[in-house]
């Protein structure tokens, strides 16, 4: 008999052969993906250079260090166009093949994201490698091993919001026929509360004060503070218990999301 595990290993499988596929498209998307990181490497030294110093414990170097992580830990965490999949399953009807399966459309959808990331993973690292390698002067690993313990377990729970919240944003395809531009908005507010384009503890104090709260914080910006050694102490521990709170918000969310979208969904089929 099939179990429930089996089930969700076949999924895994399928989606490794699917994104395979598409393994130079990707290749392709993270190196020149590295492309704008010519570009920051460029300002940041215009900066320091007329600056002088440090900024906010920050210098030339360390900025560096702080983008190359950047770059691998979004690789690692950050969906590739699931929220256009399954939002094409929603327009196209092909959840309905799904309904009368005992596998849950997140756990269907879960499976498929893994499987993505790991061959996205396997695909982009030699490009970031080398990147890595040339800018190894700036590279200073933790000290302490418990770093990367938390490091892990933050870019964990930055991975599980992540998908959970591309996967409610999908979830508006059940009401609008077109949802990036939805997803665009939020994409924009991600990468510049999320630490992509700015270190967040560069920001005023009131200003972090704020951002700490919002879920964006702890997609990218959070793991990356972590590894480098810049949240320790109480403010570990709060930043991991506020992650904790919005994993589980997130994951909620995109339950509930999934419930009303299908009962709309079988009310305007029916």
């Amino acid at each position: 008999m099939t179990t429930k595990i089996d089930k969700y290993i076949s999924v895994f499988n399928l989606g490794l052969q699917n994104t395979f596929v598409y393994r130079w498209n990707y290749f392709l998307r993270a190196l020149f993906a590295l492309i704008p990181l010519a570009g920051t490497v460029f300002l940041w030294r215009a900066i320091f250079k007329e600056r002088g110093g440090s900024l906010h414990g920050y210098d030339y170097g360390s900025m560096i260090y702080y983008y190359l992580l950047t770059i691998l830990v979004s690789n690692l965490v950050t969906p590739t166009e699931d929220e256009w999949q399954i939002a094409a399953d929603i327009r196209e009807g092909q959840i309905n093949s799904l309904l009368t399966k005992p596998m849950s459309y997140l756990a269907y959808r879960f499976s498929i994201f893994m499987s993505g990331r790991l061959v996205y993973t396997f695909v982009t690292l030699p490009p970031i490698a080398l990147i890595f390698i040339y800018f190894r002067h700036y590279i200073a690993l933790p000290d302490h091993a418990l770093t990367y313990v938390y490091a892990s377990i933050s870019m964990l729970m930055a991975a599980l919001m992540q998908f959970f919240i591309t996967y409610s944003l999908a979830m508006m395809a059940f009401w609008i026929l077109e949802i990036s531009t939805i997803v665009f908005i939020v994409y924009s507010f991600e990468y510049f509360l999320g630490g992509q384009m700015f270190p967040i503890d560069i920001m005023p104090v009131g200003v972090q004060a704020v951002m700490k709260w919002l879920p964006f914080y702890y997609e990218l910006f959070c793991p990356v503070a972590i590894f480098l050694g810049r949240l320790q102490g109480a403010a570990l521990a709060q930043a991991l218990a506020i992650q904790t709170g919005w994993l589980l918000l997130t994951w909620a969310a995109a339950r509930t999301m999934w419930k009303r979208g299908l009962g709309h969904y079988q009310a305007v089929g029916g």
